[in-house]
């Protein structure tokens, strides 16, 4: 696990709610979700699908579907230019802001990347746009930032398109296009998920190298417990579009303070024997037309109480750092 040595908030996303409007009406898939990455650290975003985690990403980075708005709450950036509210910034400083100052990079580098332009065309694009630079020029820089994660002979592959790239080369491409102008906050949603085991650890090395040298806050999206262990310094964990736990990772990993981060660690299967039963967590998310009144996890919870059921528990201190969003914390590990 990596260790924070810079304190600086670059993102501060503070009660921000998301609503979808569906043929149903409208529902809420994220709710006054709150946490802060740090430059020179890695925040998770961490549970299960259809959470929120990348509903919270997209509309961290204005990416938001036309059915779907952010309806309060405020996301602020603080990067060279000083803090902007991305709610209610311009279009014009928003554009300003993309690859500068915030990036996002995603899963599916064959759909994320334009597939009739050359990489290097594309590389090359934000030193164009945002720097002013010749085409020869913008097209050097492009060929130094495919050396430096990874890409061999990049002098000749330069001119190659997306589809000629084996699937972590076109990984490499994403994140070397999202690292490009050094922004303040990169999001990686879910960037190691259709790789295997090897390419997997290359590309999270390569994260953690570029993050180091260019003091980035990383937020990585993701579902995997033993990439957030291996990766991440500190996790807020979602459940049903809200935020049920966040803390350094050591905190939550080794004494979770809700039921749901501790039925997620139970399930993994660490000392499992042949032939024994897996655990798992009962039950389904609810739907997010039917969110319950009280606590989000009231329906799957081991030790759900009648105020469970009537009062929505509220994040609170359960030790420096660590928050969790529970009413009976102390009971989570007894």
């Amino acid at each position: 696990m990596t260790t924070s040595t810079d304190e600086t908030v670059a993102l501060d996303v503070d009660g921000m709610s998301v609503d979808i409007r569906t043929p149903y009406g409208v529902v809420r898939a994220v709710d006054k979700v709150t946490f802060q990455a740090r430059r020179g650290e890695t925040l998770a975003l961490l549970g299960e699908s259809g959470c929120g985690k990348s509903m919270t990403a997209t509309a961290v980075v204005g990416l938001l579907e036309p059915v779907a708005d952010v309806t309060e709450g405020a996301v602020r950036i603080t990067g060279e230019s000083g803090t902007t509210d991305l709610r209610t910034a311009s279009a014009r400083r928003r554009r300003d802001i993309a690859g500068k100052e915030l990036a996002i990079v995603f899963q599916d580098a064959l759909t994320a990347l334009n597939p009739v332009y050359t990489v290097g065309t594309q590389l090359a694009e934000p030193f164009r746009i945002h720097r002013g630079l010749s085409k020869k020029a913008a097209r050097a820089e492009a060929i130094e930032l495919m050396r430096r994660v990874g890409i061999p002979e990049p002098e000749t592959r330069v001119d190659s398109y997306p589809h000629q790239f084996s699937g972590g080369m076109r990984q490499r491409l994403l994140i070397a296009i999202g690292v490009a102008l050094s922004p303040a906050v990169l999001l990686a949603d879910e960037p190691t998920t259709a790789l295997d085991v090897t390419v997997q650890a290359q590309i999270m090395s390569l994260l953690k190298d570029l993050r180091e040298e260019r003091d980035m806050a990383v937020v990585l999206i993701t579902h995997d417990l033993a990439l957030v262990f291996e990766q991440a310094d500190r996790v807020v964990v979602m459940y049903a579009g809200n935020v049920v736990e966040q803390g350094p990772v050591e905190d939550v990993f080794g004494a979770p303070k809700h039921p749901y981060t501790a039925g997620l660690l139970e399930s993994v299967p660490v000392h499992a024997e042949r032939g024994a039963e897996l655990k798992s967590i009962g039950g389904s998310p609810p739907e997010l037309a039917a969110i319950p009144a009280g606590c989000v996890y009231q329906d799957r919870c081991p030790i759900v109480r009648d105020r469970c059921r009537e009062e929505r528990p509220a994040a609170r201190e359960v030790a420096p750092g660590h928050l969790s969003a529970c009413h009976f914390p102390a009971e989570v590990n007894s």
